[in-house]
């Protein structure tokens, strides 16, 4: 069996019989008749020695996304008592990217010659765990731009009214997530249907592989048009009311779009070309571009490290979280003295970004010395907050 033929009889029988026993061997099969196993020696590594950086790149890029995602998860935890649905919002968009960190490095960790030593249904759960994060963040991404939306448009509700559609979307969320990436290990597979396999991922259907890359690409459609309809929704709010506030609001609102947009097809175009060729090119050409798959693939995930500094980050509330839990770890270790810590904390502080004018008139963080690095008072009612 080769990489353009269609396998013998025999080697049929074989297959159906090692995918009965879930024997490792049948992920060698799979491989070699995708062509991945050209260049290898005994089945390990291919001869090249920039795998070893790669792969040291890749394990730093999955701890970067972990680390920074999971600073931004304690701190809202820890040092946020807004309870508003922005709050859960942030939770599940920097929980979700947590957890396709720690998924990647799984996928990375296990790559390589440990591959051919994973069953089946192991390997399925390692490609699909990374597939079920990325959707969950896409879908997260999707449930907060409509979840802004509605908020604008929508007239007042009550406040365990929005809470119960929140905790229910983001339930949906995640149980369509789950499914996506669990779909192969329940069937939608080409075990032993060599023809309809994928060259980058031996064991995955084209046709799976077709369906994830146009429900993503639906959902960035989705999240911009959403994004549109609330910047034109803020800028005929601006010109009703030609105020200098509204117009910052409004261009404020433009670069959080835009930055959106950019990230997204940065970090996720390349990703879905490579698929979209492994669709619908030939094997031939999907070996030539198999080696850069690795560093698309760490560019995809990188979109998660990206989230934090677009939703979070720009936030002012979520900066003095983020920034009063590393003061609180600093005073712990002795790092720093008190005043030194929160003088640098409020210098920090002053270059970040306000969030919209419905936010309600807070006390400077640069006049507070106190050792319990209170919160200020939760967000006022209607906040459309622009870091969400």
């Amino acid at each position: 069996m080769n990489a353009t033929g269609s396998p013998s009889p025999v080697a049929l029988e074989s297959c159906y019989w090692l995918a009965a026993g879930g024997h490792s061997r049948l992920i060698i099969l799979h491989y070699n008749h995708s062509g991945r196993l050209a260049g290898r020696v005994n089945g390990g590594e291919p001869e090249d020695s920039s795998l070893g950086a790669l792969r040291g790149l890749s394990v730093a890029a999955g701890c970067l996304v972990v680390l920074e995602n999971a600073l931004v998860l304690a701190a809202i935890g820890t040092h946020m008592r807004s309870r508003r649905w922005v709050y859960y919002c942030l939770v599940n968009i920097t929980l979700s990217d947590l957890l396709t960190g720690l998924a990647y490095l799984a996928n990375v960790l296990l790559s390589g010659p440990r591959t051919f030593q994973l069953a089946p249904a192991q390997w399925f759960l390692r490609e699909g765990l990374l597939f079920m994060a990325l959707a969950a963040s896409t879908f997260s991404l999707l449930f907060t731009a409509g979840e802004r939306f509605a908020t604008m448009v929508r007239v007042a509700e009550s406040v365990a009214t929005k809470t119960s559609r929140v905790y229910g979307f983001i339930g949906l969320c995640w149980l369509l997530a789950g499914l996506l990436g669990l779909l192969p290990l329940l069937g939608w597979n080409c075990v032993c249907a060599f023809q309809r396999c994928s060259t980058l991922l031996p064991l995955y259907s084209k046709d799976y592989i077709l369906f994830c890359v146009l429900l993503f690409a639906l959902i960035l459609v989705a999240i911009l048009g959403l994004y549109g309809a609330i910047f034109r929704v803020v800028r005929a709010n601006g010109q009703k009311a030609p105020r200098p506030p509204a117009r910052r609001k409004a261009r404020r609102l433009l670069k959080t779009v835009l930055m959106i947009l950019v990230a997204f097809v940065v970090c996720w175009g390349p990703l879905f070309g490579l698929l979209l060729a492994d669709i619908f090119g030939s094997n031939v050409w999907a070996q030539e571009y198999l080696r850069g798959m690795d560093w698309i693939l760490a560019l995809a995930v990188l979109n998660s490290a990206i989230n934090p500094l677009i939703y979070s980050f720009r936030s002012r509330e979520v900066c003095h979280a983020v920034l009063a839990f590393l003061c609180c770890g600093c005073l712990r270790l002795g790092l720093r003295g008190p005043g030194d810590c929160l003088a640098r904390a409020s210098e920090a502080h002053s270059g970040a970004s306000t969030t919209d004018s419905s936010l309600r008139h807070r006390d400077s963080f640069r006049g507070s010395r106190s050792h319990s690095f209170r919160m200020r008072e939760p967000l006022s009612s209607v906040s459309s907050v622009r870091s969400v």
